[in-house]
This record gives structure tokens, C-alpha cells and sequence, in this order.
């Protein structure tokens, strides 16, 4: 079993294959965490359950022993009962304070996860694949009882956290935190490292150590966000790609997040994860509850590399679902950067034709098909064909389309409005927007207000009646400009803190309905590029645009910053013309993701033509690999100002490519390039030098590629194979 209770030291005991998790009921019905770490075989830490209770006026629990709530690794925190640190839940109850304070009030352990209502989650292939923990605490005064779910997968070294809130009394109360995810750690000798950005340079690699006091990142932007992705990593100092002790932290969430570090006067460190608290006020009446979004947790003990390949492999198996989970995914090409808006039937057509020429599979139709939509300025939430760019409709450009034996992609931005459109002329009521304010405008529009059924009922009928009626085979869900003058028309003033969130479950219902009613079709969430990169959006779409930015160069580092978590078959990535990186660099950087193009292929030189059809060949070569092998990165342009170097490897070991990009010359460089990952005792050719050896060989003396006379954006592939 990978969880029991020992009742004679009252302690609960979760183990992966590669980490422990124990917590303690002590007396008064206190939980305490007493450990988190490398694997261990026995049920109880010595010397955890308290520290100093003098070390800043700490309040005391005398019925308890005087036991000092300040100073002890609670397992889930709460306001105003005597610990004075950032806490997990706070309750306003009916006599106006928020004094919270929980205590044991009994557990279950069983085979298999439950899912979460109205929000995505991990989920168990089997019952066997996962076992769960449910912690009950209540609070006697206010009767706000909390459900802790704990659930371990045993093959990974991950366990998934939440919260269920359920009001039992008989009078209203509001949460004001509910947090997913509270950790307690006994020291604070660790760097904290966060994936920061802006829209076209998502997820830059940020590592600072951790300081006494509050730190962290956090978004109120309505969305996940450019700015601050909802993952976060304690590492020890020292802790690199392939050595150290490393605690990663992903919410599954796409809205409003908070991911915080504190640092308290004994040098401990207290982890909060959660739904941000800015802005967020949730109504419980008698009987109701309340869910908090999952948190992932993934212990390594070999550094960040492993770390991210567990995130990989577990996100592969148990959040991606449906057809496309295993179904390979059509090579696409997308219009969009070689026309934009400028689009006719006869256009697409002919673009079809010579993407079928270049071994293309699916052309995808961006923004522009719908409404009066020639700009950005108008139409979003009229989709209904513009017939003067596509007379007769999508049926004549789809039936020429699929001649070719191309499938067909469609662009929508379900979750917005323009001032400018029949939508909003009928019901200005639905955006999003409060009373005596004229709402701000971003990119030119304004958010629909999808908190509400019967918005979404419309909205998701307008695209029911394309997608029903068409043999479309991919959806391209793009979603614009964040959140601001956050309010609904629907809710009254006492539930004006709820929005944030319901706005996020509304999306959420959207996607379900579009992918329960049409499961054949392949979903790409979108935010101008990666503004949702989001675990919670690979619950529905296996693969995210990653950047608006497709230039190769610049690519590097954005696709090193997601990989932090996110694995390759997730990150949409294409070749493009940005940039002057040679084709050949665009395509290999490319490769490293979810594969296809936005270049126009009417204006392919015959020298680019046969570039071209050799990529699309290699994609098919490497599909497997890319989208199913272990990655390790093994030069990173965060730290090298010249080069970038990964490797994906397969799962047998038996293959693995190597790609190294100059990012800028640097004269007299030999660069011994050690692989990673391969079995010592198998024997290999590798493709750069045609030097058959041991795997042990190769990552020990490693490939000696010589960059100095390589140009600026130049890139270089080995490929390695078992010799048997």
C-alpha cells in the first residue's frame, strides 16, 4: 500500500517510488506535517512536531499541552488562531471575525481519485494506478469542516493535493483563503525558481534564494497569465539539472493563483498554493461547499532534469485525455502570418494545394472567417461565415480542402466580444463590466462574461452549429487580453468577490461541452501564444501554443522555461519566417514541441521546397521520440550566451537526438557534448562521427562537436541508436 496509518504513533505515511510524506495527529487534533522528502521506511520523524515558541511572542494552546501553533509545521493552516504566519484558510464567519481553527475529526484511504466538480484534474488509467487520503477537520465554533485530499501515485514520485470547504452550521460564512496546498518545511537553505514572461517571451527561468519574509509570484490578470506561470520549485543550494534535492509545485488552474514561499524567524519555510485571495470572496449558505483547485507536487533528489521528466511523464498518462492522448496529431500548417485577415476561399484553396504537395496534413483557417471580421476591431462573438470572403460558406472551401486529402482547422476566441458586433448590440449586458464604469478595452475588445449559462448556451450553440455541420477536425481556442473591471450583470453585490473564479468554471464548461459533444476533434488552447500555459488547459487540450513568437532564436529560451514542467507533446511549436535563422534551425528548434508551420508555401523557393519536405519526413522519423521520449537539457541558453543543447531520449533507451543551436559565434570553442540518459551497457552509432561505443562511453567522454566556425543561428542534430 502506499498509504497507511499507524495508530500507535498516529501518523499517516504516503510513499512514491521515490519520496515519503508523513503526517501526525497530535493531542488536541492538531495535524502536523513531520516530513517530505527522499524515500524513508519508517512512520515517524523525531523532533519535528515543534520549534522555538519564544522567538516571537508566540500564543500558546494551554489545553493542548501549550502547544504553540506559530512555531509547528501545521499541515494546513488557518487564520487567527494562534498562528501568525501566511495561512491556507480563512473563514469570515456570522459574528463578523475570522478566526479559523481546525482539528481532526477522522480520515479514509482508498484505491483510485476522484474527480473534481466543474474543474480538471490528474486522474488514475486504474484504480490501482493511485491511492487517496481524505483528511477531515472541522472547526467547532464556526462548523466550517475541511476535506484535505491526498492522492499518491506510486509509479511517479508525485502526490496531488486539495481542499473541500463545506459549511455544516446553519448560518452563511464567507472564505476569504481557501487555499489548495499548504507545506511546511524545516529549513530554508533552498533557491525558489519561477517561470516569469510577457507575451512573446513567456517562461523565462527565474532563480533567486529564499529570504525571511513572504516571496513568491502571483497573477490577478483573470487568467494563468504571460506574466507568472502557476509553477514553482524549491531547490538546494547547489541543486543543478541532474544532482540535488528539488520540490516542484504545479496548480492546476487557469485563473487568479497565488504561489508563495515564507520564511519565518526559525528558518522555516512555509509553502501556500492556491487560488489567489485578491479579489476573491466565496458565499457558503448552511450545506454548501466549496472545491479548491488540484495541486501537483513532484519530489526529486536528482535535480531539476528529473523533476521535469516526472512532470512529463505523469502529464503524458494522467491530465492529457482523449483521442489524441496516444493518436498521432496531423501535421498542420496555419495561414495566419502569411495572410492574417486577408483571406478568400480561392486563397486557402490554393494554399492547401501546396501544403498537399510538401506533405502537409491538416491546413488550419485562423482569424478572420467570421462576422465582418477584416481587422481586429470587430465581430468576436459573431460566428456565423463571412460569405463575401468565403462565398457559399466553409462547405465549398472544406469539401476542396479535404479533395486534397488535407483535414481542416478552425480559429475561435469563444470567451470574448467586440463593441463592435451584432453579439453586443443585442446584449450589452454580457460583457464583462461593472456599474458607472465604461469598460477598459484590450486589443481592441472586450470579455464575455461566460460566468453566466445563458452566455455560454449561446456561445456554445453558435459553435455547435459550425462544427456540427462541417467535418472540421481541430479547434484553435485563442483567448486575447486579460481580465479588468472584473464584474457580472448576474451576480448581486454580496457575491461580486465570486467572479474571478466562476468566470474561470465558466470556461471551463465551455471546454467540457467541446470536448464531450465533438471528441474527435483536436483542441489547441491558445492565449496570445502561451498566456494559458496551463496544466488545467492540458486537461482539455493536449497541446498549447507556446509563444506568439516563433522565431527560432528567441524560441530557445521559452522552450526551456516551459519545459520546466510542461512536457515537449504539449508545446505547440512552429517553423515560421521570423527571424534569420536558417530553415533548418527553425525546423529543429520547431521539433522540440508539437510540430507544423506558418509559412505560405505558394512562395517556397524548389531549394526550400525539398528543405521542407525533408523536415516534414523527419517529423514523421521522430514523432514517437519527441512526443513520448525523456528530455534533458544539457546546455541552457540561461546560462550559456552561445549555445543551447537538449536531447530527447525513448523510453527503451534505444534512441535518442541530440540538437545544439549557436546562438552566437564564440571563436576557439570545442564543445565535448555529453549525452544523457542512455543505458551504460548498450552499445551505440551515432550519426556526427559514426563512432560505435558503449552508452556509458558516449556520456562519459562525450561527442566533441566542433561550433567554432558554425555562423550565428546555425544547428546542429546528432542522432544515436542502439546497435544490436
Amino acid at each position: 500500500m502506499s498509504i497507511i496509518f499507524d495508530s500507535e504513533r498516529n501518523t499517516f505515511k504516503l510513499d512514491t517510488a521515490q519520496s515519503s510524506y508523513i503526517i501526525k495527529i497530535r493531542d488536541g487534533g492538531y495535524l502536523l506535517n513531520l516530513y517530505y522528502g527522499a524515500k524513508i521506511p519508517d512512520t515517524y520523524v523525531a523532533g519535528r512536531e515543534s520549534r522555538s515558541p519564544t522567538a516571537s511572542f508566540s500564543p500558546v494552546d494551554a489545553e493542548a499541552g501549550n502547544f504553540c501553533p506559530d512555531t509547528a509545521p501545521l499541515e494546513y493552516s488557518t487564520n487567527g488562531a494562534g498562528d501568525l504566519r501566511v495561512s491556507a484558510l480563512s473563514v469570515r464567519n456570522k459574528d463578523g471575525n475570522s478566526v479559523t481553527d481546525i482539528r481532526y475529526d477522522g480520515h479514509k484511504i482508498y484505491k483510485g481519485k476522484l474527480p473534481i466538480n466543474g474543474m480538471p484534474s490528474t486522474y488514475a488509467n486504474t484504480e490501482d494506478e493511485a491511492e487517496t487520503l481524505e483528511i477531515y477537520a472541522k472547526d467547532c465554533v464556526t462548523g466550517a469542516r475541511v476535506t484535505l485530499y491526498y492522492t499518491v501515485f506510486e509509479k511517479y514520485s508525485v502526490m496531488t493535493r486539495r481542499a473541500m470547504i463545506e459549511n455544516t452550521s446553519d448560518e452563511p460564512m464567507k472564505l476569504e483563503r481557501a487555499m489548495s496546498l499548504s507545506l511546511d518545511l524545516p529549513e530554508m537553505d533552498y533557491d525558489m525558481i519561477t517561470l516569469w514572461g510577457a507575451h512573446n517571451m513567456e517562461r523565462n527561468i527565474e532563480r533567486r534564494p529564499l529570504s525571511h519574509g513572504i516571496q513568491g509570484v502571483e497573477s490577478k490578470r483573470g487568467s494563468s497569465s504571460h506574466a507568472q506561470n502557476p509553477f514553482m520549485a524549491l531547490a538546494k543550494r547547489g541543486a543543478d539539472e541532474e544532482h540535488g534535492e528539488v520540490f516542484g509545485f504545479n496548480l492546476v488552474y487557469s485563473g487568479n493563483h497565488s504561489l508563495l514561499a515564507e520564511c519565518d524567524y526559525n528558518s522555516a519555510t512555509r509553502v501556500i498554493i492556491g487560488i489567489n485571495p485578491t479579489d476573491f470572496i466565496w458565499n457558503l449558505g448552511a450545506g454548501e461547499r466549496f472545491d479548491t483547485p488540484e495541486c501537483v507536487m513532484v519530489y526529486s533528489d536528482g535535480g531539476l532534469g528529473e523533476m521535469s521528466r516526472t512532470f512529463h511523464r505523469f502529464y503524458n498518462n494522467n491530465l492529457v485525455r482523449g483521442k489524441y492522448k496516444y493518436e498521432k496529431r496531423p501535421l498542420l500548417i496555419n495561414h495566419w502570418e502569411a495572410t492574417t485577415f486577408d483571406i478568400t476561399t480561392e486563397k486557402l484553396v490554393e494554399f492547401a494545394k501546396a501544403a498537399k504537395e510538401l506533405g502537409f496534413e491538416m491546413l488550419v483557417m485562423d482569424d478572420g472567417w467570421f462576422g465582418k471580421r477584416y481587422n481586429s476591431k470587430s465581430s468576436l462573438g459573431d460566428w456565423y461565415v463571412n460569405e463575401d470572403k468565403l462565398p457559399g460558406g466553409l462547405e465549398p472551401l472544406i469539401s476542396q480542402v479535404n479533395a486534397f486529402g488535407l483535414k481542416f482547422g478552425i480559429w475561435y476566441e469563444p470567451e470574448m466580444i467586440s463593441p463592435d458586433s451584432d453579439l453586443y448590440r443585442a446584449h450589452p449586458d454580457w460583457c464583462v463590466h461593472v456599474p458607472g464604469r465604461v469598460p477598459k478595452l484590450g486589443r481592441t475588445q472586450l470579455v464575455l462574461d461566460v460566468s453566466r449559462k445563458e452566455v455560454r448556451d449561446h456561445v456554445f450553440g453558435m459553435m455547435r452549429e459550425v462544427l456540427k455541420n462541417h467535418n472540421i477536425s481541430y479547434v484553435k481556442w485563442d483567448f486575447n487580453r486579460n481580465l479588468s473591471d472584473a464584474g457580472s450583470a448576474a451576480l448581486t453585490k454580496e457575491q461580486g468577490g465570486e467572479f474571478f473564479h466562476r468566470f474561470v468554471l465558466g470556461t471551463y464548461d465551455l471546454m467540457d461541452r467541446l470536448t464531450t459533444e465533438f471528441p474527435d476533434i483536436l483542441l489547441e488552447n491558445c492565449s496570445g501564444g502561451g498566456g494559458r500555459f496551463d496544466p488545467a488547459m492540458l486537461a482539455y487540450s493536449p497541446q498549447i501554443w507556446t509563444s506568439d513568437n516563433s522565431e527560432a532564436i528567441h524560441r530557445l529560451k521559452i522552450q526551456f522555461g516551459t519545459s520546466l514542467c510542461y512536457p515537449a507533446s504539449a508545446m505547440g511549436a512552429h517553423v515560421s519566417r521570423k527571424g534569420s535563422a536558417p530553415l533548418k534551425t527553425r525546423a529543429d528548434v520547431a521539433m522540440w514541441g508539437s510540430f507544423g508551420y506558418e509559412l505560405d508555401p505558394r512562395t517556397f523557393s524548389a531549394e526550400e521546397r525539398e528543405t521542407v519536405k525533408a523536415q516534414v519526413a523527419d517529423y514523421h522519423k521522430y514523432y514517437e521520440l519527441m512526443h513520448t521520449g525523456d528530455l534533458y537539457r544539457l546546455v541552457s541558453p540561461f546560462e550559456n550566451p552561445y549555445l543551447a543543447a537538449w536531447e530527447i531520449v525513448s523510453e527503451d533507451k534505444g534512441e535518442a537526438l541530440v540538437t545544439v543551436v549557436t546562438v552566437k559565434q564564440e571563436q576557439h570553442r570545442n564543445l565535448v557534448l555529453r549525452p544523457r540518459g542512455l543505458d551504460e551497457n548498450k552499445t551505440y552509432k551515432n550519426s556526427f562521427n559514426g563512432q560505435i561505443c558503449s552508452g556509458r562511453t558516449l556520456m562519459k567522454a562525450g561527442i566533441a562537436v566542433h561550433t567554432a566556425n558554425s555562423a550565428d543561428g546555425e544547428s546542429l542534430t546528432v542522432c544515436i541508436n542502439e546497435v544490436k
